[in-house]
């Protein structure tokens, strides 16, 4: 049986010995049963290597310095001394011991994700950091906010503490127990094991825009690796080298996000219209829409073949609108120098959208919404503030429907809203085939949903920042350090985590 050198130095117990001849104290170690499958520590050179090897230190162990001054020191000196040299060895041994004794068996470590844990959103980049080091973190959804297992490791809990992460160790049978608490049909809960890190891409413009990423902020906060790809990144087919993909503020229409009336005079909007065109042209395209509509296309391909799709604020509604507008002009003049077509929104072909059905397209240059998928936001304002703009997440059984549980994980089920060019999207065009994961049903508003495509998944969540109610154009970006417990952001990071899940079979 192999055994670890710290379990072999627990064979043995420390202790303080009586004076020797010479005054000077002795420790000696006495040897007790174990069942750790190794015998008993033979001597104090041995152990003296063992402390070496593991900590780098030897143990205490004064008989040499105190020796070599014995020669100066009267026998009374000497046996006060060693009175006092006893007593404080005592209190060093026992309490280095206790020290060593809850290391010795703490096999795991816990990442609790409820109200204790100090920072959310950087435990997620914890449990990322795990498995990038090849080994598996265990997800216990609806244990404690959907916290986080995995086997014990210096390391490990080192980076937690460096991280500001709230972890503890725990020994293994606390773990079992845990495991079969979960177990029980009786309990809402289930254990599902992530076992890789997912390779991440955010779709976003190499031109800097007058405007934040929620998803960008909060994987660099949580130190999250990702890489940035764009138009040209996409159509040359690099997509299926990646597990998870995010758009957040996008236009699949080549609408430029119906910014035109606003801030056509800008120049960011001048020199964004410039590069889209001219990438348009480099790639073999006439127009930006037929552009965005291939990279639509080579997306869908992306989720068909088994990617993670992962959606905010207009992208959810502008690539619906793309793909149900494939092969119908729906841009006026001002986007793509001709009129739109007079019969677009009778030509748009729902049966193409991911999750959305029977909304219309706006066809007023000068609003700024892509479609009715969105709710009205004059409407909505009279009745939602700040104050009173809440969404709850929807409970599932963890055991059965682990996919909509996993992707709820929460320290608490009422979250606290927040607007985007899409806010939030209207019950009534939303599929029946969709799995609505949070509303706010008082006003009819679907905050966040999920569905399947082909042998991927897709999951949309509506608003731009969950810590900046309103984030106009040209705000600063959100610092996530005032807001390490969001649990809005934590919506998005259970995403993020969600491609690395493997989840075994239940029997029947």
């Amino acid at each position: 049986m192999c055994v670890s050198k710290k379990s072999r130095i627990f064979a043995s117990v420390l202790c303080v010995g009586e004076m020797g001849v010479d005054g000077c104290n002795r420790l000696s170690f006495m040897p007790i049963e174990t069942n750790c499958g190794y015998g008993v520590i033979g001597s104090r050179a041995r152990l003296r290597i063992l402390f070496r090897e593991e900590w780098g230190f030897e143990p205490p162990y004064p008989h040499r310095d105190m020796e070599m001054e014995k020669g100066m020191m009267s026998k009374g000196v000497r046996q006060d001394l060693g009175s006092v040299g006893r007593s404080l060895l005592r209190v060093l041994c026992f309490s280095f011991l206790l020290f060593l004794c809850a290391h010795a068996h703490a096999s795991y470590l816990l990442i609790p994700m409820d109200e204790v844990q100090k920072n959310h959103l950087k435990a997620y980049g914890v449990a990322y950091w795990t498995l990038q080091h090849e080994a598996e973190v265990t997800w216990l959804l609806n244990y404690r906010g959907g916290t986080f297992m995995t086997k014990y490791a210096d390391a490990l809990e080192r980076e937690c503490r460096l991280r500001g992460v709230t972890c503890e160790v725990i020994a293994d049978g606390q773990s079992s127990a845990i495991l079969s608490h979960i177990a029980d049909p009786g309990v809402n809960m289930d254990a599902v094991k992530l076992q890789k890190a997912p390779r991440i891409a955010v779709y976003s413009p190499k031109n800097k825009l007058p405007w934040d990423d929620a998803v960008t902020l909060v994987l660099t906060y949580a130190e999250i690796p990702y890489d940035v790809v764009y138009d040209e990144e996409v159509m040359s087919g690099v997509l299926p080298t990646y597990d998870w993909l995010h758009l957040h503020h996008e236009d699949f229409t080549g609408q430029y996000g119906k910014f035109w009336a606003n801030y056509r005079s800008q120049q960011w909007y001048i020199e964004d219209v410039r590069l889209q065109e001219a990438m348009a042209a480099k790639l073999g395209f006439g127009k930006v829409s037929q552009l965005k509509l291939a990279v639509a296309h080579k997306i869908r391909d992306f989720v068909s073949g088994g990617g993670f799709l992962f959606a905010m604020c207009s992208a959810p509604d502008s690539y619906d609108v793309a793909l149900a507008a494939e092969g119908v002009d729906i841009c006026d003049v001002m986007f793509d120098g001709d009129p739109m077509q007079p019969n677009a929104q009778e030509s748009l072909d729902y049966s193409k959208c991911f999750a959305f059905k029977d909304f219309r397209i706006s066809t007023n240059p000068a609003e700024y919404e892509i479609s009715t998928i969105d709710v009205d936001d004059r409407a909505r304002q009279r009745q939602v503030n700040e104050r009173n703009d809440f969404f709850v997440l929807f409970d599932f059984s963890a055991k059965w429907d682990w996919v909509p549980t996993m992707l709820t994980q929460n320290h608490t089920r009422v979250v606290h809203g927040f607007m985007g060019q899409t806010t939030a999207f209207r019950r009534e065009v939303v599929k029946s085939s969709c799995v609505i994961l949070a509303e706010n049903k008082e006003f009819g508003e679907v905050r966040y949903l999920h569905g399947d495509f082909g042998k991927g998944t897709w999951t949309f969540l509506g608003g731009h920042d969950p810590e900046d109610y309103r984030h106009f154009i040209g705000d600063p970006p959100t610092d996530l350090s005032l807001y390490p417990n969001s649990a809005g952001y934590r919506l998005i990071l259970n995403n993020i985590l969600f491609p690395a899940a493997k989840k075994e079979k239940h029997k029947t």
